[in-house]
């Protein structure tokens, strides 16, 4: 079992106006690039391998975090939000609050217009789940929180029509281990935190 390490990039302008960002291409704030500065990985992931989604947001947080090559994994990248990236969560219940709930309950298949599913990413996920299983060194991977609650779900079981089993701070990390078979399981200590 190879063990897997999710963090979620840092934060950004996007964050703290609570927008929707996606694949919205948008980079870490100041007050996101300094409070990555003060996180610290977990000592069983000193020497791990290092991946990263595409987005800008997530390289900026590997680059800050390691001086390790770190590789750019596209099926890390965040959910497609669709027509909805840009808007917020706000925006979204005031324009049609009937549908937004109907499209909520439906958990893993939960998907905004134009955009993926919960279980479309981690259909994704298990794919690279297994291929990081065939080597047993430790992975810390940088992505977004639609990933890793997607990761979460895989683990546990959940189907996103309850509350998550697991809430993860921002400077907390997923801990999982990866199975061959594509299937992650939790790690002994599932949420690590990061800050110093």
């Amino acid at each position: 079992m190879t063990p897997l390490l999710l963090i979620r990039h840092g934060p950004t302008e996007w964050n703290v106006a609570g927008r929707i960002q996606g694949r919205a291409d948008i980079g870490l704030s100041p007050a996101g690039r300094a409070e990555v500065r003060g996180w610290r990985l977990p000592e069983a992931f000193a020497e791990a391998r290092w991946l990263t989604s595409p987005l800008r947001r997530a390289k900026e947080t590997a680059a800050l975090l390691t001086d390790c090559p770190v590789v750019v994994e596209p099926r890390l990248i965040e959910m497609d939000w669709g027509a909805w990236e840009g808007l917020s969560g706000a925006d979204l219940r005031a324009a049609a609050p009937a549908a937004l709930a109907a499209n909520e309950a439906l958990g893993l298949d939960f998907r905004p217009p134009g955009g993926e599913s919960p279980r479309e990413v981690g259909a994704r996920l298990r794919a690279l789940v297994a291929l990081l299983a065939a080597d047993p060194r430790p992975v810390v991977a940088v992505s977004h929180k639609g990933v890793i609650r997607a990761a979460l779900a895989l683990a546990t079981g959940w189907d996103m029509r309850t509350r998550p089993p697991l809430r993860l701070a921002r400077d907390q990390a997923l801990a999982l281990r990866a199975h061959a078979d594509g299937q992650p399981e939790l790690g002994a200590a599932a949420s690590l935190a990061l800050a110093a």
